[in-house]
């Protein structure tokens, strides 16, 4: 009792515990181990005196760090951006993947993905290589699509000579062991099991639309390995698309936050003059067929209904991929169709909201949001360097289906139309804003550079392509739409397709004003 009332006499005096005298309330406050006292008399806006004059960045709208690119005596390029930081992103990209497949065994492109970092000439396993990138706080990954193959490591740049010493390693002189490709046979096995399995059907349409667009041929051949070709595909057959293929003059040699210098001589070091593991150099059969856009449909039956059991089961859907071909990223239209692509946006209609989600995209308004029945509504542009393909992926119950194909086919005549001023500056900001932010992370400016410079020789910087998007009318955007729709549409469905629209009907829409389908009249339902 005695200790309260001492406290609240101290209280009271305006003292505290240990004698200093307390700031009564709306005093000025005095901070004696502030410096402010020592300039009393200079404004905030006024430097100090005696403090030497700071160096500000300037904006000149050009980039400091710009590519360089060096192209060595055996034709492999070197491409680079310096960064600020203590950490790289190195690795080599090479112009191969499952479109070159043509006259070899399906799936060899992603057999090479799940091999990739496995035991090598100086490696004895994968263990081996991870052991060394640890060193060096290193983390390594290989991706493949249709086109471009990449093997790709993040490290302490003071480990670059290490770094890209272990790449050439990786790519010129794999071990390709009878395990290795049985470990491979098993991962590929799980995930095309998988793939048919998950909730979420995107890439198994991705790789269905892309199957009706190009059919046979190019872009249009499995992305995955076929099933029945997983016990086919042996060392032999690796190597004999590996002699074609993994030649010089078709890699590119990228790094971000490197001094050039320093890599192209570890690149002369490394990769000039090596011979690879399957003994040439010299391409041995190439393929250079250009893609052919065909248009058609492909379909796949199936039941939904228990594609995700639990406690909140996911309703049966169907799933609807509509595309017409675009263009080439190459092509000038290439920066019209991606913001035509923005200003379709959509997404699920569960989506959260917020900026930059889309919101107010058009198939945001004009079909989920008047729609509640619709459960996903997105577009989507595919680019490659001869061709493109722009597309709307649809979901809904399956006895919606041709209600949902109409709204979409509606949408696709809609592109044609009138183009809003307000919405083209909204998704032109948000093409912007999402390329800005998307290069503001290292290993996405490492694949900007090594994607750019293997199909260019050069690389268009962030401020380049923001001027040719600020640059796009509404006259370009009805332009490239008018252009696409006097194509030949390539649909791809799953689910239960009972009340598919035959693809006769989904191509007459596309052709007509309204974009409605054909009335279909039937005796019995």
């Amino acid at each position: 009792m005695a200790a309260v009332v001492l406290a609240a006499t101290r209280l009271l005096r305006g003292s505290s515990a240990w004698g200093r005298p307390r700031r009564r309330l709306g005093g000025p406050a005095c901070r004696p181990f502030s410096s402010g006292g020592a300039y009393p008399s200079v404004p905030l806006s006024a430097p100090l005196p005696g403090v030497p004059q700071p160096v500000f960045a300037t904006v000149d709208g050009q980039e400091k760090f710009e590519t360089k690119v060096t192209t060595l005596g055996n034709g492999l390029r070197v491409a680079s951006q310096n960064k600020f930081g203590q950490f790289c992103t190195v690795g080599i990209l090479i112009n191969s993947g499952s479109r070159y497949e043509a006259k070899y065994l399906s799936g060899i492109a992603h057999f090479l993905e799940k091999l990739a970092f496995s035991s090598t000439d100086r490696f004895d396993s994968r263990d081996g290589i991870l052991r060394t990138l640890e060193k060096h706080g290193g983390i390594c990954d290989c991706q493949t699509s249709r086109d471009t193959t990449m093997y790709a490591v993040s490290a302490d740049s003071r480990g670059l000579d290490t770094v890209v010493g272990l790449l050439a390693d990786v790519v010129l002189h794999p071990r390709l062991t009878e395990e290795e490709i049985e470990m491979a046979r098993m991962a590929i096995q799980f995930e095309l099991e998988d793939l048919n399995m998950r909730p979420d059907p995107e890439p198994l349409l991705t790789e269905m639309i892309h199957k009706a667009a190009y059919r046979e041929n190019t872009v249009g051949l499995h992305r995955f390995c076929p099933a029945e070709n997983i016990a086919k595909v042996d060392r032999a057959a690796l190597h004999a698309y590996l002699r074609s293929y993994y030649t010089p003059d078709r890699m590119v040699l990228a790094g971000v936050g490197v001094e050039h210098a320093r890599l192209v001589e570890y690149a002369q070091k490394y990769l000039l003059g090596a011979r690879p593991a399957w003994g040439s150099e010299v391409a041995a059969d190439v393929d250079r067929s250009v893609a052919q856009y065909t248009g058609g449909v492909v379909k796949l039956e199936r039941d939904m209904s228990n594609v995700s059991l639990g406690p909140t089961p996911f309703p049966e859907l169907t799933h609807i991929m509509i595309g017409l071909e675009s263009c080439s990223f190459l092509e000038a239209d290439f920066i019209p169709f991606a913001v035509l692509n923005m200003m379709m946006g959509g997404g699920g209609s569960f989506s959260a909201g917020g900026p930059g989600k889309g919101m107010f995209t058009r198939l945001y308004l004009n079909v989920l949001n008047r729609h509640h029945w619709m459960y996903n509504a997105t577009s989507y542009h595919h680019s490659y360097e001869d061709t493109g393909l722009l597309c709307i992926h649809a979901s809904a119950d399956p006895r919606q289906v041709r209600e949902m194909v109409e709204i979409i086919t509606k949408e696709f005549i809609l592109m044609g139309g009138t183009v809003d001023t307000v919405e083209l500056e909204r998704a032109k900001t948000q093409l912007m804003s999402m390329l800005m932010m998307n290069l503001e992370s290292r290993p996405v400016i490492f694949e900007d550079v090594g994607r750019q410079v293997l199909a260019t020789g050069s690389r268009k910087l962030p401020h380049e392509l923001c001027a040719l998007i600020r640059n796009v009318k509404p006259e370009d955007i009805k332009r490239v739409a008018a252009k696409m729709l006097r194509g030949k549409p390539a649909v791809a469905a799953l689910g239960d397709l009972s009340d598919l629209p035959t693809y006769e009907h989904i191509q007459a829409a596309l052709c007509s004003r309204d974009g409605r389908l054909p009335r279909a009249f039937r005796l019995f339902r």
